[in-house]
């Protein structure tokens, strides 16, 4: 006879895969996670570079996915031009 033993999770457990599952339902989201996917790094303006939206409401779905553990996000310096 085989027995199967199941245990209820905490809230803070739950909390988490609520976060994630809420990121990937929108499309936009899962799209931008499929651009990450083909490279390691890349800049905020050139994942954003295919989407008919600002680049403020890129920012924001980067956020819900960040929030939810599904990326990391880093800031870099800016390079200045040479003159």
């Amino acid at each position: 006879m085989l027995n199967l033993m199941v245990k209820y999770s905490d809230g803070a457990r739950e909390r988490d895969l609520d976060h994630t599952f809420a990121a990937l339902a929108d499309p936009t989201r899962r799209a931008l996670l499929a651009r990450l996917s083909a490279r390691d790094t890349v800049s905020v303006s050139e994942l954003a570079q295919p989407f008919a939206m600002s680049l403020p409401a890129v920012m924001k779905h980067l956020d819900v996915l960040s929030d939810a553990g599904l990326i990391a996000r880093e800031k870099t310096a800016a390079s200045s031009p040479a003159g």
